[in-house]
């Protein structure tokens, strides 16, 4: 009697490869870089509307109530106590900080500015991610990343005439506390689903971001415009919820500093965004700064 070798029975079940893995992530994670790179414009157009403490907190509370909604829907099971101080560092850092300070930014500053500027992000949750999950990325990744940041800097000195401005020092610090949010996201997004990570997150601001929103919307004047609508709507479900989702998995499946080095897309993106929606004018020094952290992406991502 013949005994057919199991080795060579085709297996009904399809089995993904490290490298569809990897492209799968690395799409998930252009896609959140995408729908960033309309957060500034979109944040320029709800400004319009509204008062820069009011469009924070309606925004947070309009994303909390949609993923609050995506985890009642779907049953999902209560975060474990020890997630619960990395999800603080997403709320705190994703959900209430950067949105915050660069909100303030854009009071005083262009998004062209501000969109270089936040071209320093990549390399500082690199930094972050070496530093809290022990990732040892290659020499030539590091070599990239500090050449696109360098190119940033010295656009963002250039620009402002040597010296920083106020807008500036809220762009800095709101590099900062994104970059403590996108790190421990993209290490929570490991062990539970990246909806939910920032599902969590946003619920768990909503003690802090309704009360916010009712004192913000009574001191500010309100004036319901288009472009003031759909700016808040965009950073609220695009930014906030929506493309966070997609980072997070993202960040999960290709490691932290490999997606971070993504987002040095994300200031020519915005440039873009920023003449079609807005109008603006910028020097050639945005545009070629922008061309030159391209390059950088392509090295990072090729080590």
């Amino acid at each position: 009697m013949r005994v057919q070798s199991s080795a060579t029975t085709p297996s009904p079940i399809a089995v993904t490869t490290p490298r569809e893995h990897r492209a799968l992530g690395t799409g998930l994670a252009a896609l959140g870089v995408a729908s960033f790179s309309l957060t500034f414009p979109a944040t320029a157009w709800g400004l319009q509307g509204f008062g820069p403490w009011s469009l924070v907190a309606v925004r947070s509370v309009l994303a909390a109530l949609v993923a609050g909604g995506c985890l009642l829907v779907l049953r999902a099971r209560l975060p474990q106590r020890r997630h619960l101080p990395g999800l603080a560092v997403v709320a705190l850092g994703v959900v209430l900080g950067f949105p915050m300070l660069t909100t303030l930014a854009l009071q005083t500053s262009t998004t062209a500015h501000a969109a270089v500027v936040v071209g320093l992000l990549p390399l500082t949750t690199a930094v972050f991610s070496a530093v809290r999950t022990g990732s040892r990325p290659s020499r030539r990744f590091w070599l990239a990343a500090v050449a696109g940041a360098a190119a940033v800097l010295a656009f963002t000195i250039g620009q402002s005439g040597g010296a920083l401005t106020a807008a500036d020092a809220y762009l800095f610090a709101a590099l900062l506390v994104c970059a403590a949010g996108y790190t421990e996201g993209g290490r929570l997004a490991r062990v539970m689903p990246g909806w939910q990570v920032i599902g969590w997150a946003l619920t768990l601001c909503l003690p802090l971001s309704v009360p916010a929103a009712a004192v913000a919307l009574a001191y500010e004047p309100i004036h319901l415009t288009a472009h003031g609508v759909a700016g808040v709507l965009w950073v609220a479900l695009g930014s906030q919820f929506l493309g966070l989702v997609v980072w997070y998995r993202g960040m999960a499946a290709i490691g932290i500093p490999r997606a971070s080095q993504l987002q040095l897309a994300q200031p020519l993106l915005t440039l873009v965004w920023s003449a079609l929606l807005l109008g603006e004018h910028f020097t050639a020094a945005a545009p070629l700064t922008a061309v030159a952290v391209l390059v950088c992406i392509a090295v990072t991502q090729r080590s």
